[in-house]
């Protein structure tokens, strides 16, 4: 495996209003550091050759985070399709394989995101990072037929036999470069909020005749913050990390 061809987007243009702060989501501390050098940290690990952060526009705090790697602006929140899309101008004609990794999962080990690197240099376009939850709730369903993704159907518009599905998704996701933006490009906002979600992205690659599939990662590495409640359990979960 080159792990010298490998690029990440970084998502971090959400705001920290239900955490009740002014950080951005992405600053709020994990075991006394921003969640988002969490994931800096384990992609310096892998060597990946080229690290684009999406921010918004008053993103001055998580830029200087970051730095000195690159930054792109989201000026408007239009959804994770749109925000990879901003990145665009910085990863430039990268053909490698792209993570895309929402920056309030800090946990997620390189061990897995080389398990998504493997995936794509086998020939899949579209890796989606899932995860067996022990209460699957209200997450998006990863509709399998053998090791092909079919789609990824979101709690809201599934039947009752795509809502028995355990395999659910964790939002990061693998590409390859040569198709992202292309596949970007063909996202619609025909949904209640107006929003390009990258999770039409499988659809949209098999639409083009491109393979996907999805792997499995821990549950509690795939772990998110949106409250402080959450941000608590990420903090518990980083110290059992090494017994993983």
């Amino acid at each position: 495996m080159n792990q010298n061809h490998i690029a990440a987007i970084i998502l971090g243009a959400g705001k920290g209003t239900r955490m009740k702060s002014d950080l951005p989501k992405v600053m709020m501390p994990v075991a006394g550091k921003p969640m988002i050098n969490h994931i800096l940290d384990t992609l310096k690990s892998m060597q990946v050759e080229k690290i684009v952060t999406v921010v918004s526009e008053d993103g001055a705090l998580v830029k200087e985070a970051v730095a000195p790697y690159q930054t792109a602006v989201q000026k408007e929140q239009l959804g994770t399709g749109h925000a990879v899309k901003c990145a665009q101008a910085e990863l430039g004609a990268f053909a490698g394989t792209v993570l895309v990794i929402f920056g309030d999962t800090p946990l997620i080990t390189a061990h897995t995101f080389l398990k998504a690197v493997q995936k794509v240099e086998e020939g899949y376009a579209v890796v989606v990072l899932g995860f067996t939850p022990d209460d699957p709730a209200r997450y998006g369903r990863l509709k399998m037929k053998g090791t092909e993704l079919l789609e990824i159907v979101e709690y809201k518009d599934a039947d009752e036999a795509e809502r028995a599905i355990r395999f659910c998704n964790s939002g990061c996701m693998g590409f390859d470069g040569r198709y992202l933006f292309d596949i970007l490009s063909k996202i619609g906002n025909e949904n209640a909020a107006h929003e390009y979600y990258l999770t039409d992205a499988v659809a949209i690659a098999r639409h083009m005749g491109l393979k996907c599939t999805a792997i499995e990662g821990n549950s509690k590495e795939v772990a998110s913050a949106n409250t402080r409640e959450e941000l608590a359990l990420l903090e518990t979960f980083y110290k059992e990390r090494e017994n993983w």
